[in-house]
């Protein structure tokens, strides 16, 4: 006899599906012997056979469990409420983003929620009319632009495109006067494992642009091996020549910067991802490095025709080093506080960006690196997503937004000093009275690592308010005070959020970054675990109800901590992941890129200290792990899907507690770059629900 329901209170009925769904096992995951022998050790590797999507027998298996996780999901009680109120709250005014000034126009990043994509915008700067110039929302939505690079004067505008999330890129040329897209079809122009990048001629008759090899017809593109390549407008995409870089590294990664007028082209060349770059400078045909990867160089700009570059050799922090035409380098701005940023022209001189931490700034220096004056932004809770600036112009486009302040544009004008608002997002509620406090943890080694809480008035530390955890932790990137935006809907409900500088990101200068990197990789879950003690002793919450949250290397992060400390995290949502590391350098092409950052297993001892923290090696049998939804896309370029497939499978078997261990495959996604509006809104509210569910939040 089926039991009788019907009768029970909706919110009982709720409730005991919601347990009920708890508690049904999810697919199974058969075991099928595989090894792989390093330096002596055994690495058993059960679930290898999950790792090819073409088996009939995996397909079936992310079917199972996309079925199991979305019927857990829809049972969740206050699943309707969440994502009703984080679909009105990402409904903001129309956004903009990613402005790039040339030829005194200015191009831009438009969407209007819910569009599912960005227009590519352009508008005489300052004052003319904005007008369209690529719009892809005709379809659905799908099909994303991925960058975008105008000629010296404005008049053409080269811009990449890919579909699915895959990230591989297509470049095409519009005329920007007509508006008219031009024949050129250029495929396989990086993306995914290696960035993009558009160098214009001087003449605009064509660019330098970066390029994968051709592959043979009837053949997938292998993403190693870019090179830069020439192409002149009209020209066919195979008729482009090779001008640099062929032999330099499989796994290149090259940043492209013309000079004022593209007199002069400089390229910072990588060998991989995170690592310092190599600087190239163009004389005709011949290619000059000017500086070594020690010089440990990190961004740099044009400033007339002087390349300034980021420097952190002896020099944590970072100094400005000038190149001039001949290849000479000089000192122009030495070490001093705040980790530096970014460096873009203003006037006749140069605007800094640093950070300390949690917080940024934009400094003013003259053209001999003499400084004037800081800019006057909020001193705290923001950071400078950009500038917008061209050389000679006395003004600039400064962009930043802050935990309780959606982007916004400001006119900052170099002669005076003034900074004046021109664009701003209109949020859709009122985040003014979003309290910000920060605490501080200890890491193991003593290392202060400071995190930021965020709560409503009145919600004060009690002991058991439903926390969420972030951070990243890796490639040199920092965690930065941004809009917390549909996430507003956890704190209207009494929880609390917090984000935690924690080592890897480049929040401190690049020591900070490289006690996360290779060898001391450790230290990155240290800081995290850190930041979570740092909740507990200051009362915000407990361990019955603190969720943890990353993606990508932070899914690395997230794997390491729930299995180094199962016990002090309720809740685990974890997104595009890395969690066997050892097979992610061996077996997926962006694994190679990815060994500046790791270390290369291939090493005796980098070895060992991998396996000691991988979370799939490290998942141990009848133990009691928390709440886990972890997501993928199946055209993820970046971290393989049977990386989350397997870390799922692992888990589910090993588990002794009632919690849920999720997988959300998403097929027409890749790792979220791109991702449509509503796959954004989607994620957001599906991440929410599930932590509400697990930690206990009231979510009515």
């Amino acid at each position: 006899m089926r039991p009788v329901l019907r009768r029970l209170p909706v919110l009982a009925l709720a409730a005991a599906i919601a347990a009920h769904a708890g508690t049904v096992p999810p697919p199974a995951s058969p075991t099928q012997a595989a090894s792989s022998t390093l330096h002596g050790v055994t690495v058993n590797d059960p679930y290898r056979w999950l790792e090819n999507p073409q088996d009939p027998a995996v397909q079936a298996w992310i079917k199972a469990q996309n079925d199991h996780t979305e019927a857990v999901l829809a049972a969740m009680p206050y699943g309707k409420a969440m994502t009703e109120r984080v679909q009105q709250l990402a409904i903001t005014s129309t956004t903009r983003s990613s402005p790039l000034l040339a030829g005194g126009t200015l191009f831009y990043m438009q969407e209007t929620p819910p569009q599912p994509q960005p227009q590519l915008m352009a508008q005489a700067w300052p004052d003319g009319k904005a007008r369209v110039l690529v719009d892809l929302n005709a379809g659905d939505g799908n099909i994303a632009i991925t960058g975008y690079w105008p000629s010296p004067s404005g008049r053409y505008l080269a811009y990449g495109t890919a579909e699915g999330g895959s990230e591989l890129t297509t470049l095409h040329v519009l005329d920007v006067t007509t508006g008219k897209v031009l024949s050129d079809a250029l495929p396989y122009a990086g993306g995914g494992t290696t960035p993009q990048g558009v160098a214009w001629d001087a003449d605009e008759h064509g660019f330098t642009y970066v390029r994968f090899p051709l592959p043979p017809a009837g053949t997938e593109v292998q993403q190693f091996d870019a090179t830069l390549v020439h192409h002149v407008i009209g020209q066919a995409s195979t008729a482009d020549d090779v001008v640099f870089g062929k032999d330099y590294s499989k796994v290149a990664e090259y940043r492209l910067l013309t000079s004022p007028g593209a007199k002069q082209l400089a390229v910072l060349a990588n060998v991989g991802d995170g690592g310092p770059a190599e600087v190239y400078l163009r004389e005709g045909t011949h290619w000059n490095k000017v500086l070594g990867d020690d010089a440990n160089v990190r961004v740099a700009n044009w400033v007339g025709q002087r390349l300034l570059v980021t420097s952190f050799a002896d020099a944590p922090r970072g100094k400005v080093l000038a190149i001039d035409a001949q290849g000479k380098v000089s000192t122009v701005v030495p070490q001093r506080d705040g980790a530096l940023q970014d460096v873009e022209p203003i006037a006749n001189g140069f605007l800094v960006t640093r950070s300390w931490g949690p917080d940024w700034w934009v400094e003013q220096y003259d053209s001999q690196g003499q400084f004037v004056r800081r800019v006057p932004l909020p001193s705290h809770g923001i950071g400078v997503e950009g500038i917008a600036a061209e050389q000679g112009q006395d003004r600039a486009l400064i962009t930043y937004g802050g935990w309780t302040l959606p982007s916004r544009w400001a006119d900052y004008d170099a002669k005076t000093g003034n900074l004046r608002t021109v664009f701003e997002v209109k949020p859709a509620a009122d985040y003014s009275k979003v309290a910000v406090q920060r605490i501080d943890g200890v890491s193991k080694d003593g290392t202060k690592i400071p995190v930021t809480v965020l709560s409503m008035p009145g919600v004060t530390p009690n002991g058991q308010r439903p926390t969420i955890l972030y951070s990243y932790g890796g490639y040199d990137i920092p965690i930065t005070p941004h809009f917390i935006g549909p996430e507003l809907v956890w704190l209207e409900r009494g929880g609390v959020l917090a984000f935690a500088n924690i080592r890897g990101g480049n929040d401190y200068g690049q020591d900070w970054h490289a006690q996360g990197q290779k060898l001391h990789k450790q230290n990155v879950f240290d800081d995290f675990h850190a930041a979570a003690l740092a909740l507990f002793d200051t009362h915000w919450t407990d361990r019955q109800h603190l969720g943890i949250l990353g993606g990508s290397n932070g899914g690395l992060l997230m794997g390491a901590s729930l299995v180094q400390h199962p016990g002090d995290y309720r809740a685990v949502v974890s997104m595009v992941g890395i969690y066997d590391v050892i097979r992610h350098e061996t077996d997926f092409a962006n694994g190679a890129y990815n060994v500046s950052e790791f270390g290369t297993v291939s090493d005796p001892a980098q070895f060992k200290a991998t396996l000691a923290y991988s979370p799939l090696q490290n998942v141990q049998p009848h133990t009691a792990y928390p709440a886990v939804l972890m997501t993928t896309g199946a055209n993820d370029p970046r971290v393989a899907p049977w990386q989350s497939r397997k870390f799922t499978a692992s888990l589910q078997t090993a588990t002794t507690s009632d919690q849920p261990i999720l997988l959300l495959t998403r097929m027409n996604a890749g790792h979220g770059i791109g991702a449509p509006f509503s796959q954004r809104v989607g994620n957001t509210a599906i991440m929410l629900t599930f932590f509400a569910q697990e930690l206990g939040l009231n979510a009515k």
